[in-house]
């Protein structure tokens, strides 16, 4: 054989260099392509994962926003013929007042912003120049506001008021009650409390609600629906 031939044969479609060059190329193609298409879809479900999550987290956090604000929006007002709300607090001097220390006899509560403000101060010294009349009517007086009880009871020692003065801190009698709510003042709105009169029958129920209080003549007005009751 020549030399020439036997060079030819040496190059061989069979046995080419070429052919097993490629050769591995082409498995690498073919297990790459399957691992980015199982990448791609893992990343595809992480982010589908990652939006459901917090979709269900803003759900959550909605749901829970409109449990919070819903007792606010729908707590009935208080009304006339209605039971009136039970409570038990604390009062000047001390010792606790509830509704059921006034079963079987009419009860008027004054709600009023702040003690020892000037329509406060008018509001609960007219009750008290009232006291003897209302005990004669049947009829026990309770002044309820927000001051904590040495605000009270400085208040009563300033004015020698002979009411008892029920401290409502957290709100909840006033919530109750229909005497916290929405005022305004030089076009600012906020919360904070109503003045407002309930006059409880000795059956235990509301007899009368006074709203948006005047307090000139207002303890006589009241005076009488005690006495009518």
């Amino acid at each position: 054989m020549s030399k020439k031939s036997r060079k030819k044969s040496s190059k061989t479609p069979s046995g080419s260099p070429t052919d097993k060059k490629k050769a591995p190329n082409t498995r690498a193609s073919t297990q790459t392509g399957p691992a980015k298409t199982q990448r791609a879809s893992a990343g595809k479900s992480s982010k589908t994962n990652v939006k459901a999550a917090s979709h269900k987290a803003a759900s959550k956090r909605l749901k829970s926003s409109e449990k919070t604000s819903k007792p606010a929006a729908s707590a009935p007002a208080l009304a006339e013929g209605h039971k009136a709300p039970g409570f038990r607090l604390p009062r000047d001097g001390g010792s606790v007042v509830t509704l059921a220390d006034h079963a079987g006899q009419k009860l008027v509560l004054f709600f009023y912003p702040r003690a020892d403000t000037p329509g406060c101060t008018r509001e609960a010294i007219d009750f008290t120049r009232l006291k003897d009349a209302f005990a004669a009517a049947g009829t026990a007086l309770l002044g309820v506001s927000a001051d904590p009880l040495k605000a009270q009871e400085k208040f009563r020692d300033k004015h020698s008021l002979g009411i008892p003065l029920i401290s409502d801190e957290q709100h909840e009698m006033l919530e109750a009650y229909g005497a916290w709510g929405e005022k305004s003042m030089y076009g600012k709105r906020f919360l904070g409390i109503l003045r407002i009169t309930v006059l409880i029958g000795a059956d235990g129920k509301v007899a009368k609600v006074w709203r948006n209080v005047r307090v000139d003549g207002h303890a006589d007005e009241v005076l009488a629906a005690a006495r009518s009751l």
